[in-house]
């Protein structure tokens, strides 16, 4: 018990670190420092710096795999991601990170992958929405998906643009609900003729 409450505190501290530094920037003494712990536990508990990146980027992708339920709508998926995203700006800052190319791209290959099949199945499920009649489908399914991503991030990465053009603070309700809204109405088709 005492040993998992230390690697949870060690993740939230590696989370805090990264978030605010990059994989560059962050050093496994200040993520000891942040957790109260001593940095000799970073290797025993997870082999150093990169095995913690590891760990973050698998709780990550579980949680994205677990926000969303494959049979709820588009736009409750997209808000869910929002609130996942914008709810945990240290998680989203450790994504735009890695987009800028600060540390190992993907760490494993098997995270590569599942990445890659992560956002296949997104793809997958947002075409089926399309053929359903829920999205539109003149707009092509993977820039659906990267809509989505942007509406999500930019926030994080571009707080005083998305600020500054949505006049809301980044990463408010009001955000959220803005561009959910606006986002569903460019992908939903529009009604037949005559009805």
């Amino acid at each position: 018990m005492a040993a998992e409450r230390t690697r949870g505190k060690i993740l939230d501290a590696a989370v805090a670190e990264f978030g605010a530094k990059g994989y560059a920037g962050a050093r496994t003494a200040g993520i000891a420092a942040r957790a109260g712990v001593n940095q000799q536990l970073i290797a025993y508990y997870f082999g150093g710096k990169q095995g913690l990146l590891d760990e973050l980027r698998r709780r990550w992708a579980a949680g994205q795999d677990a926000v969303a339920p494959a049979d709820g709508t588009f736009a409750a998926s997209v808000a869910a991601y929002l609130d996942m995203t914008l709810d945990a700006p240290d998680w989203a800052r450790l994504v735009v990170w890695q987009a800028l190319g600060d540390g190992p791209a993907h760490g494993t290959q098997e995270a590569a992958a599942a990445q890659r099949d992560r956002l296949a199945e997104g793809v997958r499920r947002v075409r089926e929405r399309q053929r359903a009649g829920e999205l539109t489908g003149a707009v092509s399914a993977e820039f659906v998906m990267f809509l989505a991503h942007l509406v999500a991030f930019a926030p994080i990465a571009l707080p005083q643009l998305t600020g500054d053009l949505l006049g809301v603070p980044p990463g408010s309700p009001e955000y959220r609900r803005r561009c959910l809204d606006q986002l569903m109405t460019l992908l939903t088709p529009p009604e037949p003729a005559g009805q």
